[in-house]
């Protein structure tokens, strides 16, 4: 019996010393990331990427925060509207966690006689917690269509 005991005794010790194994709700991630997106909050955008990103899409490759933020974020942010995801795969465990399916965007003009367009891709979002229990976004891969005028 004294065995027994020892053994459970041991055993919530180290589940209990193990950190949590809760998963992370990958959607309220993904959710926060678009709504900083479609606010224009690029201050909230770039708080969510981890140190170390890396973003796709087709030829372009951009790597780490700082050149994200400039190269993909700053410039990006102020020409698109309205993102929306539909989730195709979905699948998170204690340390990474990622969605991929398809966006669209309303793609505003690029002047005043140019018209409003749409665009639409497939997408993966891949998010990592880091050592301080942060979940960052590591990865975003975007695979977009060419943007076609929106009809009125």
């Amino acid at each position: 019996m004294k065995a027994f005991v020892s053994a459970l005794c041991a055993t919530v010790l180290l589940a209990s010393c193990s950190g949590s194994t809760e998963k992370v709700n990958v959607q309220a991630l993904n959710q926060q990331f678009i709504q900083a997106w479609n606010n224009k909050d690029s201050d909230k955008v770039t708080a969510l990427l981890a140190d170390d990103a890396q973003f796709l899409q087709g030829e372009t490759h951009f790597s780490g925060k700082s050149e994200i933020t400039d190269k993909w974020v700053k410039a990006t942010l102020g020409t698109i509207t309205n993102l929306k995801t539909s989730i195709v795969s979905s699948e998170t465990d204690t340390n990474t966690a990622y969605e991929a399916g398809t966006f669209s965007v309303d793609v505003l003009p690029a002047g005043p006689q140019e018209p409003q367009g749409f665009g639409e891709g497939n997408f993966i979002l891949l998010w990592k917690k880091g050592a301080d229990g942060a979940w960052k976004l590591s990865y975003a891969q975007l695979e977009d269509l060419p943007v076609q005028v929106k009809n009125r």
